[in-house]
């Protein structure tokens, strides 16, 4: 049996074992509790990376989903940006709750929440423009940058959550190897005393300690093994580096892109996987960092595997232990070529939208909310005289100066009115911009607010352009529009209104105005013989000399070709008209000098007065029109005034105007023939062909009736040229018959004459009817002949080299220059039959017609007397010996189955 101090020393010894044991273990559990906890931060860490990779992502799904609305606007990748908005959320709470328990954290989680709704603003902004403004405005904002900006905060604030919390979890990692540390001293302390004190328990003392020594340092390897593979595991590129900067450590991503192994990286495989071009410059701002104990971040390209480099982002953060100072480095390598990609490409889509801006006419100047200047293109610079450096932050209306065209005074700043009232501002009227040299041009301007991603006010933007050219355009086209191009007198737009001005006015005070209808008499002759160019000085010429003839109140105006309408204004009596009018035909009738040719014109004048003939300016022109084809059939050179009469004729002349038009296409024309006669043996030498008109209505009209008409409407030249045909096929016809036929004359007007295809329309008509041209005799007047001397010698002498005769008609009734009678080609002059008719009553005209004779036989030219109706005439003739004669005395006209007798008998009838 043991002695009770023996009991007390087994006791005390077993006493000491226990608490020997129980100190161990409690050491022991605490290594067991410092493994369990930095197993439990190795997971936590893991999750946070996890989520906050999970929420990059799910941000990343959200832009793709926005951009690929916004360009394609199909709604599937609406479905897939709401399902990725709502999965974010969940995100976040998990991730709140993971970092409840850093304060650190927390604050940042804060700032990325932030950043998620920004984002989600940003696209939500995206979608909208998508669906109220189509694929402009929405792809404009998506260029913008904001999305992407937003992105690389976003991507920048995760990366510094993860180094944040991979430091932790480094730091973590140490103290529990510090307190694992002092764990197992104080198990192997505890161990040596409870060997001392009892080496039994302490043998089963150190077998537990062992084990419980084993099993944290497995726990610590396995939470380093943890560490490892979440870090193998990261997007991006890492590396540890020991407290002096020398890297000990890649992760396997590392090894994956740059296709290196540690031994390389370890002998100078860093500067192998740099560009040469940025080496030396990173190399140098880390060494800096490593030795200042400062977090180092920078961007350069890296080389892969396949020797292609991409852009990264790099950052390096020291680890401390508790006293501060750096154990280790912890670095980071993010892929950002996409973004170098975006942000390129926004430099070159800014780079083209400047090159665009500075292409184009118009002038643009840009200002911020506080309109102070920001840009301005060269067309701004060239306007304003303002350079852009030199205009930048300058406020608008120190460079962009505009004034009222009207008052002088400044106009309202387009910018200002912009950003105020937050919309697109119209173009200012009547603006004037003011060049820094002082002089002006008149400009078309508007201006409209630029806006930021919330829409808020920002600035404006203000294009302009030079209109001076326009306005002065458009101030000469509306002076155009109601003046003559040839002779820049108001036109008969401006003369309308100017008339109903005057009625207005003469209507409150009880007075007349009158309208003067002027027709210059044989102006085409000029015009198409003289050529356009001396036809429109003569215009502009007539035009000044009508100015000059009446009041400044009074109106000249031009209604085209060769007509001018006066407008007499205030009159007190309408016979203050007539004065008017003489003075006028006055003023016309003395001669033009117009590049060295002397001119003559005359001019017939139709005269209505207000109110007797007409209450509105048509019916006052129209009458006055009227009038002045009556003074035309009256003789020219002549004034008529309106009356009922006369109105009544101009309906008869416009029916048989319009008559006229249908006539040739209904066969309407038929030509009579009067015989020609040989005064001294009998014999019909030739006839004259002398058109008819068999109106339905009307019966058979004389040419006297119609004729003028159709020279007045320009219908003479298809008449004309029918004749001719006509007279040629039917001489052709009785030459083929056998009859004793020699000659045919045909008259030819004015207009046919002066017509420039007038000889070749003659040799075509010969040629398709067969006639011999020396069987056509043409007779033209003495009017038409000297009208213009030198083209008319040309047209006859090609007319003489067909073979044709010519004759001057009516010889005697107009002014013919003797000398001219000389060089023309004349075969024949006709005594006009006003003479014939007065050689036995009156002596004069026996003279003239007897001079005439002797004329003709000097210059070797045929003489033949119209119109004789009496023998004492005919005895007359023949004792001067004129050569032939025609008249009713030997026949009158007659259709030609008539004419057929005649020829027969070969001796013509006399009546």
């Amino acid at each position: 049996m043991n002695s009770p101090l023996s009991n007390w020393k087994v006791q005390l010894v077993f006493a000491s074992v226990v608490l020997t044991l129980l100190i161990a273990g409690g050491m022991s559990y605490r290594a067991i509790a410092v493994s369990n906890e930095s197993d439990r931060w190795v997971r936590h860490t893991h999750e946070i990376l996890e989520n906050l990779q999970d929420m990059l992502f799910l941000m990343e799904s959200i832009e793709s989903s926005n951009r690929g609305f916004a360009i394609t606007g199909n709604e599937s990748f609406l479905e897939s940006y709401k399902t990725n908005v709502a999965r974010i959320g969940q995100e976040q709470a998990i991730l709140r709750k993971l970092t409840a328990d850093s304060f650190e954290q927390q604050r940042q989680q804060q700032g990325l929440e932030k950043l998620t709704d920004r984002k989600i603003q940003f696209a939500e902004l995206v979608i909208r423009l998508r669906r109220t403004k189509g694929l402009e405005p929405a792809v404009d904002a998506v260029r913008s940058g904001l999305g992407q900006r937003i992105m690389d905060e976003f991507q920048g604030k995760v990366q510094e959550m993860q180094d944040e919390e991979l430091g932790l979890l480094v730091l973590r990692d140490a103290d529990a190897k510090l307190r694992l540390a002092h764990t197992k001293f104080v198990l192997i302390f505890g161990t040596i005393a409870g060997i001392v004190i009892a080496m039994g328990a302490g043998w089963t003392v150190r077998r537990y300690d062992f084990a419980e020594r084993d099993f944290a340092e497995k726990a610590l390897l396995e939470g380093e093994h943890r560490f490892r593979t979440l870090a193998n595991n990261m997007s991006q590129l890492a590396w540890m580096a020991d407290e002096k900067g020398s890297i000990f450590w890649y992760n396997d991503r590392w090894f994956d892109y740059t296709g290196t192994t540690l031994e390389e990286m370890v002998s100078g495989g860093w500067e192998k996987v740099h560009h040469e071009d940025h080496v030396r410059r990173v190399v140098d701002n880390i060494s800096q960092c490593f030795k200042a104990g400062k977090a180092w971040e920078d961007t350069f390209p890296l080389r892969d595997r396949h020797g292609s480099y991409r852009w990264f982002l790099s950052r390096a953060v020291p680890i401390r232990d508790s006293e501060g100072k750096v154990t280790r480095w912890f670095g980071t390598n993010t892929d950002i070529s996409d973004s170098k990609i975006l942000e390129e490409a926004l430099f070159v889509e800014k780079e083209r939208a400047q090159v665009t801006l500075n292409c184009i006419g118009d002038a643009v100047i840009c200002t911020d909310i506080s309109g102070s200047i920001t840009f301005l293109n060269l067309v701004a610079e060239r306007m304003t005289g303002a350079s852009w450096q030199e205009s930048a932050g300058r406020p608008l209306s120190e460079v962009f100066q505009i004034i009222d065209g009207a008052t002088r005074e400044p106009a309202p700043d387009p910018m200002q009115m912009a950003v105020t009232q937050n919309r697109n501002v119209a173009p200012t009227a009547n603006c004037v911009l003011v060049h820094r040299d002082g002089s002006e041009s008149a400009i078309e301007d508007s201006a409209a607010p630029i806006h930021d991603r919330a829409g808020r006010v920002t600035g404006a933007v203000i294009v302009f352009h030079d209109v001076s050219a326009a306005r002065a355009m458009s101030v000469q086209m509306e002076y155009s529009a109601q003046h003559d191009i040839v002779t820049n007198l108001p036109n008969r737009l401006l003369l309308n209104d100017r008339i109903t001005q005057s009625i207005a006015l003469a209507s409150r005070n009880n007075r007349s105005i009158a309208l003067l209808f002027l027709d210059l008499d044989h102006f085409k002759y000029i015009n198409d013989s003289l050529g356009h160019a001396i036809g429109d000085q003569l215009l502009q010429a007539v035009a000044k000399r009508l100015q000059a003839s009446v009041r400044g109140s009074d109106t000249v105006s031009r209604q085209g070709g060769d007509e001018f309408v006066i407008l007499l204004s205030e009159l007190t009596h309408p016979e203050h008209a007539a004065t008017g009018a003489n003075k006028i035909l006055l003023s016309l009738s003395l001669p033009y000098s117009i590049e060295g040719h002397d001119l003559h014109i005359d001019g017939s004048i139709g005269i209505s007065i207000y109110p007797s003939d007409g209450k509105d300016a048509e019916t006052l022109i129209k009458n006055a029109d009227t009038a002045m084809y009556h003074a035309k059939e009256s003789g020219r050179n002549n004034f008529q005034f309106f009356t009922a009469e006369l109105n009544m004729k101009s309906v008869q002349r416009q029916s048989i105007e319009s008559s006229l038009r249908r006539a040739l296409e209904r066969d309407e024309f038929l030509l009579h023939y009067q015989p020609k006669v040989d005064l001294v043996s009998g014999e019909i030498t030739g006839v004259e062909a002398l058109i008819r008109w068999q109106h339905p209505d009307q019966g058979l009209l004389a040419p006297a009736q119609f004729v003028p008409i159709a020279e007045d409407c320009g219908l003479i030249l298809p008449i004309g040229r029918w004749v001719l045909r006509e007279a040629c096929r039917q001489a052709f016809e009785w030459q083929a018959a056998g009859l004793p036929f020699k000659r045919i004359s045909v008259n030819v007007s004015a207009s046919e004459f002066r017509d420039k295809a007038f000889v070749e329309h003659v040799a075509t008509i010969l040629e398709e009817t067969g006639l011999d041209p020396h069987c056509l005799d043409l007779e033209l007047t003495e009017g038409v002949l000297m009208a213009n001397a030198e083209s008319t010698g040309a047209v006859l002498y090609a007319l003489k080299a067909l073979g044709v005769r010519l004759a001057v008609d009516d010889f005697g009734t107009g002014y013919s220059s003797l000398s001219y009678l000389r060089q023309f080609p004349i075969d024949v002059l006709k005594i006009d039959q006003s003479f014939v008719h007065q050689i036995t009553d009156d002596p004069d005209d026996s003279t003239i017609v007897s001079a005439i004779i002797d004329m003709g036989r000097n210059l070797k030219q045929r003489v033949i007397a119209e119109g004789i109706e009496t023998y004492a005439q005919l005895a007359f003739l023949q004792a001067r010996h004129c050569a032939e004669g025609q008249g009713y005395l030997f026949s009158r006209p007659l259709p030609a189955d008539e004419l057929v007798y005649l020829l027969q008998t070969r001796m013509a009838v006399v009546h």
